[in-house]
């Protein structure tokens, strides 16, 4: 560290678990697409519950897809507001996640194992990001 500069605040484990969840939810969001194919072909699904099931996951890709890139861009760029958004948009995720582990019209097991891995990431994510938000807030208090 060169006379004169700031620490690095950016936490590299909760980066790493960023990079991660990003391969792992675009794995399950191509797992639960072909599971709702299969749903749909062989199982007696309710189109109007599938239709909204399928809402639901588009909506849960949107959503995913803006706390990734906040909590990357926040972390990185050791910015509270930033990492505070990706955690306050993380409520709705985990309430989707747990959708789609426990209130689907068909559950597959293999989903619940994907959903439960996810609420994993989430849970261990949130800590890490607390511990940032602090870490970056007591950091610019002179």
């Amino acid at each position: 560290m060169a006379s004169g500069s700031q620490p690095i605040l950016s936490s590299t484990p909760l980066q790493v678990l960023f990079y991660l969840n990003s391969w792992y939810f675009a794995a399950f969001y191509v797992a639960e697409i072909l599971m709702f194919i299969y749903k749909g072909v062989l199982l007696p699904y309710p189109s109007d519950n599938l239709v909204l099931d399928v809402v639901l996951l588009l909506l849960f890709l949107g959503l995913e897809t803006l706390r990734i890139f906040y909590g990357w861009k926040g972390n990185l760029c050791e910015r509270s507001l930033a990492s505070c958004a990706s955690l306050f948009v993380l409520v709705p995720c985990a309430a989707l996640a747990v959708y789609f582990l426990l209130l689907q019209t068909f559950v597959l097991r293999l989903e619940f194992i994907l959903s439960a891995v996810l609420l994993v990431f989430y849970g261990l994510e949130l800590l890490l990001g607390l511990l940032s938000v602090s870490t970056f807030s007591r950091s610019r208090v002179y």
